[in-house]
């Protein structure tokens, strides 16, 4: 009966230390080792009440040997414990730190102008150059023909480039170190202000 008694003592000091959850490795460990002593030292009373001496160094024997494994349990304990806070630790820093991550700050839409060609130049030149061939006349018919022939040129350029113009999307983004850099996209990327983006290669995607 007592035997009985010893090792279900034993049984539930080893259980009340894995349960209790809320206690850091270490004072876990000193919980559990202090709980063990003291259970060491009510089964030696108990064996003390054996009938013969035979049975007393038995049970002696028998408590030490639980109380050995009680140790042992609870070092095994503490050791899966560290473990398992140094994985959670590393897995939160690997999630924290996201090489390339961030968010939109700003998402802007702006007109770009097309690149004038020497088509647009010379057919502005010659356009401007017969206007201006048509005022005056002598010298000053020359000076005009060559006056609307520079204005011409120009007039041509910045109406192809306008013709030519296009849409860039201009997106702003803040990664989670702190830094900032803007992407443009000549079409619609599809990102709003405040949403998770990461790198991928020399643009950014959302994540």
């Amino acid at each position: 009966m007592k035997r009985s008694i010893l090792f279900l003592a034993i049984t539930l000091t080893i259980a009340g230390g894995a349960q209790a959850q809320t206690l850091s490795s270490k004072q876990q460990y000193t919980t559990d080792t202090k709980n063990a002593a003291n259970r060491y030292a009510e089964d030696k009373k108990l064996c003390a009440e054996e009938a013969s001496s035979a049975a007393r160094m038995q049970c002696l024997r028998d408590a030490k040997s639980e109380y050995n494994s009680a140790l042992a349990a609870a070092k095994a304990n503490s050791n899966s414990n560290v473990n398992s806070n140094k994985a959670v630790t590393v897995s939160t820093k690997q999630l924290d730190s996201c090489i390339g991550c961030g968010k939109v700050v700003a998402v802007n839409v702006n007109d770009k102008d097309g690149e004038g060609s020497a088509l647009g130049v010379i057919a502005g030149g010659v356009a401007g150059a017969i206007l201006g061939n048509q005022v005056g006349n002598g010298t000053g018919r020359d000076l005009a023909t060559i006056a609307g022939a520079a204005g011409g040129a120009y007039a041509g350029r910045k109406i192809e480039q306008k013709a030519k113009s296009s849409k860039i999307w201009e997106v702003t983004v803040q990664y989670d170190n702190g830094e900032r850099n803007t992407f443009n996209f000549d079409h619609d990327p599809g990102l709003s202000n405040g949403d998770l983006i990461k790198n991928a290669g020399s643009s950014i995607v959302r994540r």
